[in-house]
């Protein structure tokens, strides 16, 4: 009796056991569901959230844009010298200088001056219109080249390239063996050569990016002759002929330069022969005269002898 009132109260205590527990996973799954009815109306918001995060992360930083700046002008002006100095003061105003200036004349005393000027980015445009201004223009040309691309690449392979120099730095820190500290020392001598390089061309893109450089070409009034002068006259034709008449008399005097001393030469030679070689010379004796009558032949007879002279 005892043992099956055991059991019947064991049978009990799991029953209800279960029932609490069946409650409970009831509940869970409700919990569950209610959370996954209420999922999808959040998970819209969160994962574009979560996605636009992404793509901003994605995105690279805008970079301002690197042009190369050159522009070419020939200008006309009557003062070539104050146009100079005006083009001067606007490149030194504008916070730049001048970086090559040459002075040519032509045969007529006209002058014609070439100046390269380098400006900031920034006032070229500014620049450029104050030099047009100076006279009367002729010719422009202008030209931006774009490198950005490259300034990024340079950079870029300017960072890798330090780093790998740290690093070999501090394998050359840690290194015991003669060996390896001489082979580190050519691989670090190798690369900062390299970085060097890369530095060298990012200072050579800074400059041309940050300064544009104008070529400035000043040429005095009247040194372009215009269209309808091409056609010669009668004194263009004189005057060639005789630049032409000079030039001949210039080539016969170098022609005759040229020869002189050589027949100077020739002529004290042939003076040399004459006066004093010829003289000491031995002269060949004349020949004797024949003195005396010469032989007569004697006569022949008809049978071929000689004919005596009592014969005769």
């Amino acid at each position: 009796m005892r043992t099956t009132r055991q059991a019947r109260i064991l049978a009990g205590v799991l029953l209800a056991a279960s029932l609490a527990l069946a409650g409970c996973s009831e509940s869970g799954g409700g919990d569950s569901k209610a959370s996954s009815a209420d999922a999808p109306t959040a998970a819209p918001g969160a994962g574009g959230g979560a996605a636009e995060d992404g793509k901003s992360a994605r995105r690279s930083p805008r970079l301002a844009p690197s042009v190369i700046r050159t522009a070419s002008l020939e200008v006309e002006v009557r003062d070539v010298p104050g146009a100079l100095a005006k083009a001067r003061r606007v490149t030194e105003d504008a916070g730049g200088y001048v970086g090559e200036e040459s002075t040519d004349r032509d045969d007529d005393g006209s002058g014609r001056t070439r100046v390269v000027l380098r400006v900031p980015s920034e006032r070229y445009e500014e620049v450029l219109g104050s030099l047009q201004g100076t006279g009367k223009l002729l010719r422009r040309t202008a030209r931006a080249q774009d490198v950005t691309d490259q300034v990024v690449d340079v950079d870029s392979r300017i960072k890798s390239q330090r780093a790998s120099v740290a690093r070999v730095r501090e394998l050359m820190d840690r290194a015991e063996k003669l060996t390896d500290v001489v082979a580190l020392e050519g691989e670090l001598s190798s690369r900062e050569a390299d970085l060097e390089a890369l530095l060298s061309q990012q200072a050579s893109l800074k400059d041309r990016t940050g300064l544009a450089t104008i070529t400035l070409s000043l040429a005095a009034r009247g040194a372009h002759p215009s269209a309808g002068d091409d056609t010669p006259g009668f004194l263009d034709a004189l005057s060639g002929g005789w630049h032409a008449f000079l030039t001949m008399l210039r080539w016969i005097a170098l022609v005759v330069g040229a020869v002189l001393p050589f027949a100077a030469l020739l002529a004290l030679l042939v003076f040399l022969w004459r006066r004093v070689v010829r003289p000491r010379l031995p002269r060949r004796p004349a020949p004797a005269p024949v003195s005396g009558s010469l032989p007569q032949a004697r006569p022949v007879s008809e049978g071929g002898a000689p004919v005596s002279g009592e014969q005769k």
